[in-house]
């Protein structure tokens, strides 16, 4: 029918319903580009790359997946399988904080993964999972199922906006920047920017802002 979009291809069989008996599954698959763009970055992953590394001919890939933008939700969801999702304790702020470490931890365990859930955001079984849990933790909280739905996303989202200025700190570049920061303050032609630099951080010392920044930002979009 003209207009109708393609089902996600959590929608679909296993493999396409012609051909040879299956040889690989989705998820050796799956698991073989993972591997792939920890390794080397996800520029490298294509469906030859990972056919290659498979042993097998890229056409024979397209059996089990019909383009590399499914290959890399495929690659997204599997990362959330890799959550530990306990009973609510009733404390949903820190039940959502622990969401957030955990998030923050995998994305770090895969640095292709903070640019993914930003650019291409997808939700399959283990996407839906975690999203369960999470309705589950905010089950009493008055907030209507629109704000709940939201505060899923940011935690997502804001985990991998600050995974990513994490990363971005530690590439020279960043380095580069700072001390241009220091150079402006220095001059004294922007006063704000002067001040700012100038006041002590807490204890003296950098301090890590994630939990503070999330409860903030959950805070308001729950009410």
């Amino acid at each position: 029918m003209a207009g109708q979009q393609e089902p996600v291809i959590w929608m679909r069989p296993e493999q396409a319903s012609v051909g040879r008996p299956a040889e690989r599954s989705r998820a050796e698959i799956t698991a073989a580009a993972v591997e792939l763009a920890d390794r080397e970055g996800l520029e490298a992953v294509s469906m030859r790359r990972v056919a290659s590394v498979l042993g097998t001919g890229a056409a024979s890939l397209y059996r089990y997946v019909a383009t590399r933008d499914e290959l890399l939700d495929l690659m997204t969801d599997s990362t959330a399988s890799e959550y530990h999702l306990p009973a609510p304790t009733g404390d949903w702020e820190a039940d959502l904080l622990a969401i957030g470490h955990q998030a923050r931890q995998i994305m770090h365990r895969h640095p292709w993964l903070p640019a993914v859930v930003m650019g291409r955001p997808t939700l399959g079984p283990h996407g839906v999972d975690l999203l369960e849990h999470v309705l589950d933790v905010l089950a009493d909280h008055p907030a209507d199922p629109a704000c709940k739905l939201e505060a899923f996303a940011l935690i997502s989202g804001l985990t991998a906006l600050f995974v990513q200025n994490e990363m971005a700190a530690a590439d020279t570049g960043a380095a580069r920047q700072s001390a241009y920061l220091r150079h402006v303050a220095a001059a004294g032609s922007h006063p704000r920017i002067t001040a700012l630099l100038a006041a002590p951080l807490p204890d003296g010392n950098s301090v890590d802002r994630f939990d503070t920044v999330l409860v903030r930002a959950l805070t308001g979009v729950l009410g």
